[in-house]
């Protein structure tokens, strides 16, 4: 399939290949094993009891379970538009009792995890478990440690396990993966790691809770994330020893997360790890490669994966333009940024609002704010809606570019306009604006805050002017000082 990703001129690397500690001859075969779980019939009685599953109804084809999955994302997304702070969560949950089931609470879960809505997710499992149909799911409560572990609340997660145990609820494995997730969350990342090797040895020795091939999937990227090469092999060395095979998300989750720390060797060697195995790459190997060596710069090998790429059964998508666009455009290679796009137009991929946002960052750094402005333009002008993250790039190319007044220019024009701006936009250009000692447009900004009704915290500040707390805390920080004491009471006393 892929002549390239198997010749010497992708074995990358002048210098002794990187290899795994272990050689167990059971990685080079492809069987797969599958389990199931045997359920007992549940009674009929008023008991409530505890399940491994959420009970949906059985359906009789693929397209009727798309039909009604799409009329339960229309329910929620009706209950969401009809709460507020005038109309809780629970009153209108109760105006559509007879609708909603498991299955819309469930999807209510993950629209909430979305925002910072973590507490209504309680709210909606505290109004389930008063309903006649409700019964007690391991999958309800991987689902919302899954989501409270995303928001960083690790002891609700906690409490959430506590609480599912004492519904009659047993452990299995899907809950402790979402629980060692839940840990992996937090700030601690050495402590979270340390906890999560801790559920997994826990794990070996709990028949319902045995690891499966996601529970090697989380702690494999996370501690490919973490650099810890040592422990990425031990765990590939306990997974050839187990009866679970590799999956292709193995793979790309540890070279997707060595390539992004720029360890370009060891990704390469668990790419001969996966070929090794006969594990054909797909769409998001091909990506991953491209955006690894893009930003390493290293454009002759990622030219070489992009030709394998075309030569393969897999088809480029939007990501695998953007990011060669992106990273061209980095290098100040304006002219390769522009006929990778070029390329994309000619076979007939439209572009995406991050297509055009690569364009104007690749122009931004190649000096070509002009350019980049006029593609601005064009995005405001057609009937295309207008993205927070389009705005922040335009901005950012003036800033980059030492242009406050015309990223002031251009803010002022659109919010005369009324396009959209949140707290990143206000936090790029304070920032800027701080940076540039430019205490007018400093005040200015604040004005601006105040009316859009944007509270700006410690956080806000702290992540704003992170760029003063290393190389340029001297002279630069000084002459800054005169600026940040502007809004230095503006903080909240609570944060």
């Amino acid at each position: 399939m892929l002549s390239n990703l198997s010749s010497p001129s992708l074995h990358f690397s002048s210098s002794p290949p990187f290899s795994p500690i272990y050689t167990n001859p059971k990685l080079l075969t492809t069987t797969h094993h599958f389990f199931s779980l045997k359920h007992s019939p549940t009674p009929i009685t008023r008991t409530i009891t505890c399940v491994s599953s959420p009970r949906y109804p059985k359906r009789s084809s693929s397209s009727s379970s798309k039909h009604i999955k799409s009329e339960s994302e229309e329910l929620v997304r009706m209950v969401l538009r009809n709460f507020s702070d005038e109309k809780p969560l629970i009153s209108t949950l109760n105006k559509y009792v007879k609708l909603i089931r498991t299955e819309h609470c469930f999807i209510l879960f993950e629209e909430l995890g979305k925002t910072d809505r973590w507490l209504q997710c309680l709210e909606v499992f505290r109004w389930m478990q008063k309903q006649r149909w409700y019964i007690a799911d391991n999958g309800i409560y991987s689902k919302l440690i899954a989501v409270m572990g995303k928001k960083g609340q690790t002891r609700m997660a906690m409490w959430l396990f506590s609480e599912m145990r004492k519904s009659g609820c047993r452990p299995d494995t899907s809950v402790y993966n979402a629980l060692i997730t839940a840990h992996l969350h937090s700030r601690d990342k050495s402590k979270a790691l340390a906890k999560a090797l801790g559920y997994f040895e826990k794990m070996k020795g709990m028949e319902r809770c045995k690891p499966n091939i996601v529970t090697y999937n989380i702690l494999l990227r996370a501690f490919a994330q973490a650099r810890n090469v040592d422990q990425v092999n031990a765990l590939f060395k306990d997974l050839d020893e187990s009866i679970i095979s590799p999956d292709i998300y193995t793979y790309n989750g540890v070279m997707d997360a060595y390539g992004k720390n720029g360890m370009i060797r060891e990704m390469e060697s668990i790419l001969s790890l996966m070929k090794s195995n006969q594990t054909k790459p797909d769409i998001i190997t091909f990506n991953l490669l491209i955006d690894s060596y893009g930003k390493r710069q290293d454009f002759v090998k990622m030219d070489q994966v992009f030709k394998s790429l075309l030569r393969s059964k897999e088809n480029p998508t939007l990501p695998t333009f953007n990011s060669m666009i992106t990273n061209y455009g980095k290098a100040r290679l304006r002219e390769k940024a522009e006929s990778v796009f070029r390329k994309m137009t000619d076979m007939k991929y439209t572009p995406s609002y991050v297509t055009y946002e690569s364009l104007i960052t690749s122009y931004g750094f190649c000096d070509c704010i002009s350019r980049a402005r006029q593609i601005f333009d064009e995005l405001m002008q057609s009937e295309k809606e207008m993205q927070v993250s389009t705005l922040n790039s335009m901005l950012d190319v003036y800033c980059m570019n030492g242009l406050p007044n015309e990223a002031d220019l251009l803010f002022e024009y659109v919010c005369n306009k009324g396009f959209l701006r949140d707290a990143s936009t206000y936090k790029l250009l304070y920032k800027a604006y701080t940076k540039a000692n430019m205490k007018e447009l400093v005040q200015k900004l604040m004005k601006y805050m105040d009316k859009d009704g944007i509270v700006p915290n410690k956080k806000f500040f702290l992540e704003a002017l992170g760029v003063f707390g290393s190389s340029q805390a001297g002279s630069e920080s000084k002459s800054n000082s005169s600026v940040t004491g502007l809004t230095k009471q503006r903080i909240p006393a609570n944060t």
